[in-house]
């Protein structure tokens, strides 16, 4: 297929490259992030393995235009470099192979992911994705006075994301400490209205790219798609201590 790199794409770009940046995914030598939209209809699952910045951002503004493409993911973790060989700095659809948790090289961001609750398969209403928002500024303001340093806030479309910078290495002990963390979250935070996705603790895990479209459900005035946004972000991302993890790790219901 040709890849979409018309006007609609181009203007995309320099939002999409101002996130790739502001996430440090390319701060590490030798990086390598695989760029993922899965559900795409007739096309399956697009993947692209990149350790250009440059090159991400053009393939990731192009998936955005495309109508069958829902969403637009990223490993938030470095990936094994040998798969770049899998597709280099190109993304295509039908893909058979995407990144497992063997495939990470070592955790550098922790995914906190606010969502509001609503039917699956719809968009968030605007109540909803603004107490997502509320809450995530709570969870924040939380951690910090646990020693936790300052996140990046996103606006995932439909929710809210806080990314938080860690160094861990990618083992059982590490996915285990980043379970619990998010069970203590939510036993912290969650209600009928907002939940912390617990699910989100494996290595491998992909998380909207900000800049792009989220796509659920049908686009209505009571349920609207939106663009992913970082809303706010430290301009040095500082990683937590590996103490202030444990202790809230430590808080989770045994």
């Amino acid at each position: 297929m040709t890849w979409p790199d018309g006007p609609k794409a181009q203007a995309l770009l320099p939002a999409i490259s101002q996130a790739i940046k502001t996430l440090g995914l390319f701060d590490d030598p030798g990086a390598v992030v695989e760029l993922r939209a899965v559900k795409c209809g007739k096309f399956r699952t697009y993947s692209g393995y990149f350790d250009n910045a440059e090159a991400l951002a053009r393939y990731a503004s192009g998936l955005d235009v495309l109508a069958e493409v829902p969403a637009t993911y990223l490993t938030i973790n470095p990936v094994n470099p040998d798969l770049l060989a899998r597709t280099a700095n190109v993304a295509k659809p039908y893909a058979d192979h995407t990144t497992a948790d063997s495939d990470i090289a070592h955790r550098r961001l922790l995914l906190v992911d606010l969502d509001p609750k609503r039917p699956a398969g719809i968009s968030s209403s605007n109540e909803e994705h603004d107490l997502a928002l509320e809450r995530a500024r709570s969870v924040r303001a939380w951690l910090a006075e646990r020693d936790w340093p300052e996140p990046i806030l996103s606006d995932s479309g439909n929710g809210a994301h806080l990314l938080y910078r860690v160094d861990l290495p990618n083992d059982r002990d590490a996915t285990e400490l980043v379970k619990r963390v998010l069970e203590a979250l939510a036993a912290e935070f969650d209600d009928d209205r907002v939940t912390v996705d617990k699910g989100v603790f494996n290595a491998a895990r992909i998380c909207k790219l900000p800049g792009t479209m989220a796509r659920k459900g049908s686009d209505i005035p009571a349920r609207p798609h939106r663009r992913s946004a970082i809303l706010e972000a430290p301009e040095t991302l500082v990683a937590v201590p590996r103490e202030a993890v444990e202790t809230l790790a430590a808080m989770a219901a045994r």
